[in-house]
């Protein structure tokens, strides 16, 4: 066998072995409203999980397991989302969930344009409105009975630049159906 043969066997092992403390470590944070959001079910919905206490974004990566089952939102929950709040964030849902997103004002040039969602299926987004103080809204309705993940992004541009608007929030829906008894 020649050297550099054992050479790429060693960088191989090492490799996976990095792959595989990266992939099971990892933080248990919230899923439910992570950041500083707010989520505040309705009087029937349950609570979700509460927000991170570093209050420094997302607490899970993409690799992360899911948040459990008893920390999902269920009803109706509203998400607000204020200037200097983390652009990503993760929010575990029940199906049927309605969700109220409310973007406040930004205070750059910018203003919000659109949501949108990579999964319309699965969370259909709706009710797009904007308020003449730069307040928009929207509601982000969840499947009945399905569960699965989608992306929903909120897009925001500076009224006098030409081009398309950006994403500048990304929320993480994960809708967790109920389990069956049987």
């Amino acid at each position: 066998m020649r050297w550099w043969s054992g050479v790429w066997m060693i960088a191989g092992m090492v490799v996976l072995a990095a792959c595989g403390t990266s992939a099971g470590g990892g933080s248990t944070g919230s899923a439910s409203a992570s950041g500083s959001s707010s989520a505040r079910p309705s009087s029937t919905a349950p609570t979700g999980a509460p927000p991170s206490p570093s209050g420094a974004g997302p607490s899970t990566s993409a690799t992360a397991p899911s948040t459990p089952a008893a920390h999902c939102a269920a009803g109706h929950t509203e998400i607000s989302v204020a200037p200097g709040d983390a652009v990503e964030r993760r929010l575990c849902v029940r199906p049927g969930t309605v969700v109220s997103l409310v973007l406040r004002p930004r205070t750059d040039d910018k203003r919000w344009k659109a949501v949108h969602t990579s999964a319309p299926a699965l969370v259909l987004a709706s009710g797009w409105r904007l308020d003449a103080d730069g307040t928009a809204h929207a509601a982000l309705r969840c499947a009945g009975t399905r569960g699965g993940e989608a992306e929903v992004t909120a897009l925001a541009k500076a009224p006098d630049v030409a081009g398309a608007a950006r994403a500048v929030l990304t929320l993480h829906v994960s809708v967790v159906p109920y389990t069956t008894q049987g």
